[in-house]
């Protein structure tokens, strides 16, 4: 085969451009379907709002840290880019899902979000029962059928820069939350 490829080079070169222009055209339709999960209420930076985000740095990220809401950034990003399918929340570039904490197939209102692959079946942890999430016309997004949403913090801090706010994410009860801090949209930056 090896022989067949040297003896055509222009071939090979055709095929290679070939499956590069394809990898551009498959990159390109999956950040097109991609975006922030962003906070509706703007809360303490109405300029920006926040979004969903891992903690770390392109190239760094800490993706076995829990997840939290950084301000808004102008683009999408490898922390902060996802797709909303199926009930699962992905993180397009890492393919890992966003998961709440719990034993088993339970959560309890306070628990952690984090990243896992999707479907994970693991000991304690029934990842696939702890991924789906349905959102609400309203904005709330549930942890399917347990009465949990993405809530995060009353409060913000700064990052490494004064000019950076993040908040925690877990989930509580829906109802018992202020909806500023509970409702969601995706979004694609402009």
């Amino acid at each position: 085969m090896h022989d067949v490829l040297a003896a055509m080079p222009g071939k090979r070169g055709v095929a290679v451009l070939v499956a590069i222009v394809l990898l551009l055209i498959v990159g390109a339709v999956r950040a097109a379907d991609s975006a922030h999960l962003r906070l509706i209420d703007t809360l303490d930076r109405p300029a920006d709002g926040y979004c969903l985000d891992v903690p770390g740095t392109p190239g760094n990220l800490r993706t076995d840290l829990p997840l939290f809401v950084h301000n808004c950034k102008p683009r999408l990003t490898s922390d902060s880019a996802v797709v909303y399918e199926s009930g699962l929340i992905r993180f397009i570039e890492l393919d890992l899902c966003v998961t709440v904490a719990g034993i088993n197939s339970q959560a309890l209102p306070g628990a952690a979000v984090l990243l896992r692959q999707c479907g994970e079946n693991t000991a304690f942890m029934e990842a696939a029962k702890l991924q789906r999430f349905q959102l609400s016309k309203e904005g709330f997004l549930e942890l399917d059928g347990s009465g949990l949403c993405l809530t995060v913090g009353p409060r913000s801090a700064a990052t490494y820069s004064a000019a950076d706010r993040w908040r925690p994410l877990f989930v509580d009860d829906c109802a018992a939350v202020e909806p500023g801090r509970v409702r969601w949209m995706f979004n694609v930056p402009e």
